[in-house]
Order: C-alpha cells, then sequence, then structure tokens
C-alpha cells in the first residue's frame, strides 16, 4: 500500500503561521478534502488541534494522531505514539489510501526516512512569512506525474500549482 502525502507550501516552503494556515485558497481545500476522503489520515497533535473544531476530526477519513503524551486523547481518533505505530494502524484499516498531512515535524520525518511513495504538491506562488515549513524536496527522488496551474482570481489572492510527485525508484 502506498504512503501519500498532501501539502499546500509557498515558494519559500512555508505551510503555517501561529499554527493556522497562512491563505485562503478554496480550491485547494476542496482538492484536500476530494483526494483525501475515505482515506485514513496520519498528523501529528499541533496540525490537528489547529483544525477548527467544528472540523474535527475531519469527517468521512479515519484520524490517527501522533503524540509523545501518553496521556493525550481525541474523540473519535486514534492516537499513535510513534510514526512507525502510525503507519501499522493505518494499515489496519479498510481503507484504500493513507495520507500524511502534516504538519511540519511529521512532514520532515516521513520524508527524511524515505517512508513516502506519492506527493500531492500545491506549490503557492508567492513568498510568506511562516514560522512551519515543508522540507525541501531532492527533484532527482521524484518525477512529475501531474501538474496543473490556477491563476489567482477572486477568490483566490494567489495563483498556485498542484503537482503529483512519485518516488523514482
Amino acid at each position: 500500500m502506498n504512503i501519500k502525502l498532501i501539502v499546500a507550501a509557498s515558494e519559500n516552503n512555508v505551510i503555517g503561521i501561529k499554527n493556522d494556515l497562512p491563505w485562503h485558497l478554496p480550491d485547494d481545500m476542496l482538492f484536500f478534502k476530494k483526494t483525501t476522503k475515505n482515506s485514513v489520515v496520519i498528523m501529528g497533535k499541533k496540525n490537528y488541534l489547529s483544525i477548527p473544531k467544528k472540523f474535527r476530526p475531519l469527517a468521512g477519513r479515519l484520524n490517527i494522531i501522533l503524540s509523545r503524551k501518553l496521556d493525550f486523547t481525541a474523540e473519535n481518533c486514534i492516537i499513535a505514539h510513534s510514526f512507525e505505530q502510525a503507519i501499522r494502524l493505518a494499515k489496519q484499516q479498510k481503507k484504500e489510501n493513507i495520507f500524511i498531512i502534516g504538519g511540519g515535524e511529521v512532514y520532515k520525518y516521513a520524508l527524511e526516512k524515505k517512508l513516502v511513495d506519492i506527493i500531492y504538491l500545491t506549490r503557492i506562488h508567492t513568498h510568506i512569512d511562516g514560522d512551519t515549513f515543508f522540507p525541501e524536496i531532492n527533484m532527482e527522488n521524484w518525477k512529475i506525474k501531474y501538474k496543473e496551474r490556477h491563476e489567482k482570481d477572486d477568490r483566490h489572492k494567489h495563483a498556485f500549482t498542484f503537482f503529483t510527485l512519485e518516488k523514482v525508484s
């Protein structure tokens, strides 16, 4: 089963500021929702807590939250205390896809350990101030399978491109 990663990152790899998204891109949110529906999503605790309460846990997905705190609980979620445990638990579920959805430390670990097979990257064409970053991707290890650019418009302050990257074997 392929492990997939989904992320939206600015040109300077910012993915967040003060535990929030630094942009509002409705089409990217729709893409995220549609792509991860009926899947297992793995996220860090800070990422989970950054989701507005009314949207937690993410509907239509099995939410696995990584936390080092043994007493952390979240209603209708599975808690894992290591990335490897989260992957094992995810593979036990009867779901087609496993997605890593953040945050920065979780992405970094997954990429460093070469646990990811496919990356869904929304590259936002701007430089943004932030405090949470997506790691640099070494494109020698990835091939672009899909690319679709969206220009800025009245609903989107920034242009962005959807990429699907596949690990080079």
